[in-house]
C-alpha cells in the first residue's frame, strides 16, 4: 500500500486530491474513489472499479482514449453494502481549487470584510455542476472532512483539500441541496477526532441539535430602499432615538409556550412599537445559541440567526417591515466572549484557536466563557466580517456591543496573580482595544448612518469619540452611572430623598463627556432586582406615580432613551425568559395609563427639537433650580435654538401649591405634559393646561411662573406663541 493511500485510509491525509480523482500512471490513467460504504462502484462510461485490497479505495485504470471520452467531472455509480440501493454522484475529487489566492491572503492578513462570502457553505454551480462549496479555517491539524446526512456522517468519506499556510480547507461536493445538515470533522495533531459546527454557518438546527445547515441562496426582495437612502444621511447626533429593548423569545409566546416566528413578530411587535412611538427596536442577541437561559449572550453560531423563530429570510422580512414602518433595528452583538461548548468554537483545533491559550487572557472567570484571541488576524477577521454581515445582509441599523469593559482591561474581574500586564506594564488590553477601534472604523466608513453602541460600565475616556482623536470610535455609550444613580434615588423613600438629590444632579457633571444612551434595560429587572414598578417605594398609588415621574425624568434628561419590554406597562414580576411578559395586566387601570404616558412621552420627545437636538451638548440644558432639596424639586430647561421645554419634578407625595420658578420669557406657558394626568392613572393635580408668567426676579431670570406641582409628578411646559 502506498504511503498516500495509507494516510488516506487512516484518515490523516492533508491533501486527498494527491491520491483521489484522476491521475496519470505508467499504463495511462487511474481514477480512484474512497467509498467506505460501497459494495461495488462503476465509473460511468468506463466500467467497474476494483477495490484495492485491504482498503476502502476503488480504482480503475483507463487509457487515453477512454480518458478523453470521459467528462471532466465524471460520474460514479455505486451500490451500498448490504442493500440493493444504487446511487450516482459526480466525484468531488474531479474539481480544481475554488478559492482564490486573493481571498486567502486577504483573510490571513485580517482584512477581508466579506470572509463569510467564501468561508462556510455556499450553494454553487461549478463547471455546470450544482453542489455546495465548503470552506473552513482550521490551522495546524492533520485532516478536516465534511460530514453530514449525505455521507452517513462518515469522517473519511469527504476529506477536504488543505490550502497550505492559510489554514483553510475546502471541498466542493456535487449534488447537495439547501437545508442539508453538516458539520466538520477534524483530526487534531493529537489524533483527537472532533465534530464541529461551521463557524460561518448561516443556518443552524434548533437546539438541542447543533448541526449546521446549508443555507438557500439569498433571494430576498428588499423593499426598504427609501429607509436606507435616508439612513445614509441620518444625523443621529441630533435626532431622537427612543429604543424598545426586546427579548424575542419572551416578548410574547403562543398559548402552548412556543416561540413566535419572525413573521409573527413582524405582525405583532412592529405595530405595537409603532403605536407607542419608539424609533428603534433593540433585540437581545438573535445569533444562534444553545442555552435559552443565556438570553443569547453565549453565542455558538455568530452568522446564524437563531432558528427558534424561523429562517434567515423571515428575519430579513421582519427588519424590512420595520424599516417600511419607520422603525430601526439594533442587534445586541457579543464579541467579548463565547461558550465552551465542544461542538462550537472552543478548542476548535483541539487546542486554543479562536481563544487565547493563556487562561489569564483566554477565560472569563465570572461567566465560565472563553475570550477571543484579538491578536490573531483570522479571529479579528471572523468578528469584523460578522459585523459587516449583519449590517450588509440583514440591513441592521446598529450594533449594541456587549461587555465592552471586559474587553478593555486585562484585570477585569480578576484578582492579583490572575492576570498579566501588557508590554508596557499596564492593565489595558491593547489587542482588544485595537480590535474595537478597527470595528468602529469599518462600520462607520462602510455604512454611514449605522450606529455602534457600547455597553461600557467604567470611566474609560472617549468611548464615543472618533478614533482619529484618540477615542474608541463608538457612536454612543450606555450611561450606566445615570442608571445606577437614578434607580438608587427612585428606590429611596420620599421622606429621605432630600439627602440624596445629588444622585439626580451629579450626572450633569459628565453628561456631555460621551454620547450617552440612558438605559433602563433587561439587566435591571432580573436576578432579584425586581421589576421597575416593584422597585418603587410606597403603596400601589405611590409606586405608579414614582415610576411615571422616573420615566418622565429619563425623557427630559439629555441622552437617547432605552426601556426594556414590560416596563412600558409596569409589570409586577421580574422578567423571566421562559415565558411571555405579563400582558394580562397591560390593559388594566394604571398599567394602561402608564402605556398612554409612554406613548405621549415618545411623541413629545420626537416632535420637540428642544428635547433631542442637543442631547450630547451642554447648550441644550440649563438648570432653573437644582438645590431645593427640602422639597425634592428639580427644574431645568431643554433647549434647541429658540425652542425651550421647561421640565419640573416633584419627587415627594406632597402637592406643591404656588411653587415659583424663574423663566426667561414673559407670556403664557402651555402645560404639554403632566405625569399625574388621569389619562395616565394619576389624580389630575396640575395647572389646568396653562400658566401665565409674572415679572419678578427668580433663579436668574426676569419672569416667574407660579405652579401647582403634582405629587410624585412631573410637568413639562412650553412657551406659547403670542
Amino acid at each position: 500500500m502506498s504511503e498516500a493511500l495509507s494516510r488516506l485510509q487512516h484518515g490523516w491525509h492533508h491533501d486527498p486530491f494527491e491520491w483521489l480523482g484522476l491521475h496519470p500512471v505508467d499504463s495511462g490513467y487511474a481514477v480512484r474513489a474512497f467509498m467506505p460504504s460501497a459494495e461495488s462502484v462503476v465509473l460511468q462510461g468506463a466500467g467497474p472499479m476494483q477495490r484495492i485490497d485491504g482498503t476502502d479505495t476503488f480504482e480503475i485504470h483507463i487509457n487515453n482514449t477512454v480518458k478523453e471520452s470521459l467528462p471532466e467531472h465524471y460520474i460514479l455509480n455505486w451500490v451500498e453494502k448490504g442493500t440493493l440501493e444504487s446511487h450516482s454522484v459526480v466525484s468531488p475529487y474531479s474539481f480544481s481549487p475554488q478559492l482564490s489566492d486573493f481571498d486567502l491572503n486577504l483573510f490571513s492578513a485580517g482584512k477581508h470584510l466579506h470572509a463569510y462570502r467564501f468561508l462556510g457553505s455556499r450553494l454553487a454551480t461549478v463547471d455546470g455542476v450544482d453542489g455546495c462549496l465548503f470552506a473552513v479555517w482550521v490551522p495546524n491539524v492533520k485532516r478536516v472532512s465534511v460530514v453530514g446526512d449525505f455521507n452517513g456522517w462518515h469522517g473519511l468519506r469527504h476529506p477536504m483539500r488543505s490550502r497550505g499556510n492559510s489554514g483553510i480547507w475546502e471541498l466542493f461536493i456535487p449534488g447537495l441541496h439547501e437545508h442539508d445538515n453538516y458539520k466538520f470533522e477534524i483530526r487534531t495533531h493529537q489524533d483527537e477526532i472532533l465534530k464541529k459546527s461551521d463557524p460561518y454557518a448561516r443556518t443552524m438546527a434548533l437546539r438541542p441539535d447543533t448541526t449546521s445547515r446549508i443555507t438557500p441562496t439569498d433571494s430576498y426582495n428588499w423593499r426598504d430602499g427609501d429607509w436606507l437612502d435616508v439612513r445614509r444621511q441620518w444625523q443621529w447626533l441630533h435626532s431622537p432615538m427612543s429604543i424598545y429593548e426586546v427579548h424575542a423569545g419572551s416578548w410574547r409566546r403562543h398559548e402552548d409556550g412556543g416561540f413566535l416566528s419572525y413573521t409573527e413578530l413582524a405582525e405583532q411587535l412592529i405595530p405595537y412599537v409603532k403605536d407607542l412611538g419608539y424609533t428603534h427596536i433593540e433585540f437581545l442577541p438573535l445569533t444562534e445559541h444553545p442555552l435559552d437561559e443565556s438570553w443569547g449572550y453565549q453565542v455558538s453560531g455568530y452568522y446564524a440567526p437563531t432558528s427558534r423563530h424561523g429562517s434567515p429570510d423571515e428575519l430579513r422580512h421582519f427588519i424590512d417591515v420595520a424599516h417600511q414602518n419607520g422603525i430601526g433595528v439594533i442587534l445586541d452583538w457579543v464579541p467579548a466572549h463565547f461558550p465552551r461548548d465542544e461542538f462550537a468554537l472552543a478548542r476548535f483545533t483541539g487546542e486554543p484557536c479562536y481563544e487565547y491559550a493563556d487562561p489569564n487572557k483566554g477565560e472569563h472567570l465570572d461567566w465560565g466563557t472563553l475570550i477571543f484571541n484579538y491578536s490573531r488576524n483570522e479571529v479579528r477577521n471572523f468578528l469584523i466580517s460578522n459585523a459587516v454581515y449583519w449590517i450588509e445582509e440583514f440591513h441592521i441599523d446598529g450594533l449594541r456591543v456587549d461587555a465592552v469593559a471586559s474587553m478593555l482591561y486585562l484585570d477585569y474581574s480578576r484578582k492579583h496573580g490572575q492576570w498579566s500586564p501588557n508590554v508596557y506594564g499596564g492593565r489595558e488590553h491593547l489587542e482588544a482595544i485595537d480590535f474595537i477601534k478597527n470595528l468602529n472604523e469599518v462600520v462607520h466608513a462602510e455604512f454611514p448612518g449605522v450606529v455602534t453602541i457600547a455597553e461600557e460600565s467604567t470611566d474609560w475616556p472617549m468611548v464615543s469619540r472618533p478614533t482619529e482623536g484618540g477615542g474608541l470610535g463608538f457612536s454612543m455609550k450606555w450611561n450606566m452611572g445615570w442608571m445606577h444613580d437614578t434607580l438608587s434615588y427612585a428606590q429611596t423613600e420620599p421622606v429621605y430623598r432630600k439627602f440624596h438629590q445629588n444622585q439626580l444632579t451629579f450626572s450633569q457633571l459628565y453628561a456631555y463627556s460621551e454620547n450617552f444612551v440612558l438605559p433602563l434595560s433587561h439587566d435591571e429587572v432580573v436576578h432579584m432586582k425586581r421589576a421597575m414598578l416593584d422597585k418603587m417605594p410606597g403603596d400601589v398609588w405611590q409606586k405608579f406615580a414614582n415610576l411615571r415621574a422616573i420615566y418622565a425624568y429619563q425623557y427630559a434628561h439629555p441622552g437617547k432613551k432605552l426601556l426594556f419590554m414590560g416596563g412600558e406597562f409596569g409589570q409586577w414580576n421580574e422578567w423571566d425568559e421562559s415565558q411571555s411578559i405579563d400582558w394580562v395586566v397591560s390593559g388594566m387601570d394604571k398599567h394602561a395609563g402608564l402605556v398612554n404616558m409612554i406613548r405621549d412621552l415618545n411623541t413629545l420627545y420626537t416632535s420637540q427639537p428642544a428635547m433631542h437636538v442637543n442631547d450630547f451638548d451642554n447648550i441644550g440644558f440649563q438648570w432653573i433650580t437644582c438645590d431645593d432639596v427640602d422639597n425634592s424639586v428639580l427644574a431645568f430647561m431643554r433647549k434647541a435654538d429658540d425652542a425651550r421645554v421647561i421640565c419640573v419634578f416633584n419627587f415627594t407625595p406632597v402637592p406643591r401649591e404656588n411653587y415659583v420658578i424663574g423663566v426667561p420669557e414673559p407670556g403664557p406657558y402651555k402645560e404639554v405634559f403632566n405625569s399625574d394626568a388621569a389619562w395616565y392613572g394619576g389624580t389630575d393635580v396640575g395647572n389646568s393646561g396653562e400658566v401665565h408668567s409674572h415679572h419678578q426676579h427668580e433663579h436668574g431670570f426676569e419672569h416667574i411662573l407660579s405652579l401647582t406641582l403634582p405629587p410624585l409628578g412631573a410637568i413639562f411646559l412650553i412657551k406659547e406663541s403670542e
